[in-house]
């Protein structure tokens, strides 16, 4: 942030008021380098207070609104950059940033890659053009935070995906690993000062079939909580018969790693079914009074009608602040998402809409480059956006 110039006014008479003024505009300024520059930014600084987030500038309730940017899960593991902002032109995180804020949202999610932040599976990869190393990866992240930052955005950090072993590909686990742990005491320590940046622990935990349909891997609410199951090895992607396992990491494990990092922030947990079923989250959820639930909305998965949401989420929004973390649907534009945030809306519930991303054909690509053209998906999302 660019400060204005100090001016000082001599005037004869009054020298002592002025020299007072001088010595604390001089303690005011050494205070101000001192600050982190995201403590200066128009970014809300959210808490959890009861059953609400508060922004810690005024003391008021605030309700997310906003998108996930997608491209830092699976760019740096694909190898043609650590983002889709690297074929941008002059200043482009900025731009985003910018084009987002535009549109009303105060929160943007960034799905990272687990891989390229630890230097892990031989991630980030590189191609002959460019050397791509953990360090530049981190620093790309935190670049475009600051940048999101300062045009009055939160950012929320997601654990979202892994590098695939041999082979310049993505997918996503069903459970956090320990090299999960690694991941988050990394980037909490990193982001500890950052009063307007979140943490989501893991993108959508899930149970797994093989390809004939067999249920391999049962994940339970016990085990989301304190881990030690046998979960599949292989990601999402890729098929699985379930004898090759890892030890599953609980979310207690994942929100002690963030605060023994000296993070304080509030701190995301999705449920069970890819994140769509919170049916026992409070029961079972970690004992920290910064969490939120994290919901992700989709009209194809179980939760996804209002009998639910009056059975399974606004019980639970009476206890716990409950952010729905991905909004999408198979039709954007049939009706069913302008139902849910009218739902949201009656609840005081945020939403964040998927996906921020040029992705051709994909019906959930919100806008067109990095301008921030939309889609009419994305006059959607934006027109819910600026209704705030």
């Amino acid at each position: 942030m660019r400060r204005p110039p100090v001016r000082v006014l001599l005037v004869l008479g009054a020298a002592l008021l002025l020299l007072v003024a001088a010595v604390s505009a001089v303690v005011v300024v050494r205070v101000l380098d001192r600050e982190p520059a995201s403590a200066l930014s128009a970014a809300p600084r959210p808490v959890v207070e009861g059953n609400r987030l508060v922004d810690q500038r005024t003391g008021r309730p605030w309700v997310p609104r906003g998108v996930n940017w997608s491209s830092l899960e699976y760019a740096c593991a694909q190898g043609w950059g650590f983002s889709s902002l690297e074929a941008g032109g002059t200043d482009p995180m900025a731009t985003q940033a910018r084009a987002i804020a535009a549109w009303g949202a105060d929160t943007v999610r960034l799905p990272l890659n687990q891989d390229c932040w630890l230097g892990t599976r031989a991630a980030p990869v590189s191609d002959e053009y460019a050397e791509r190393t953990p360090a530049g990866y981190r620093a790309h992240v935190g670049a475009f935070v600051e940048a999101l930052n300062a045009e009055g955005l939160v950012v929320v950090l997601d654990l979202h995906s892994r590098k695939r072993i041999g082979t310049p590909e993505f997918g996503n686990l069903a459970m956090p690993d320990a090299e999960s742990l690694a991941f988050w005491r990394s980037v909490a320590e990193t982001h500890a000062d950052n009063p307007s940046v979140m943490f989501d622990a893991f993108n959508e935990p899930y149970s797994r079939y093989d390809a004939t349909d067999r249920l391999v891997f049962d994940l339970t609410w016990e085990c989301w909580r304190d881990g030690g199951c046998a979960a599949p090895a292989e990601d999402d992607r890729t098929a699985t018969t379930g004898r090759t396992t890892y030890a599953a990491q609980g979310m207690r494990a994942v929100v002690d790693a963030i605060r023994a990092a000296g993070a304080e922030q509030p701190v995301l947990l999705g449920g069970l079914d890819y994140a769509n079923d919170l049916s026992r989250w409070s029961e079972f959820a970690p004992d920290d009074d910064q969490l939120v639930a994290a919901f992700h909305a989709y009209d194809f998965k179980e939760c996804a009608d209002r009998g639910c949401w009056d059975d399974v989420l606004a019980p639970l929004a009476r206890t716990v602040p409950v952010l729905t973390s991905e909004l999408g649907a198979t039709d954007p534009l049939d009706g069913w998402v302008e139902g849910y945030l009218d739902w949201a809306d009656q609840h005081d519930v945020g939403a964040l809409f998927w996906v921020w991303a040029d992705h051709a054909g994909d019906p959930m690509s919100l806008g067109r480059g990095l301008s921030g053209e939309p889609t009419a998906w994305g006059r959607l999302a934006r027109s819910w956006m600026r209704a705030s």
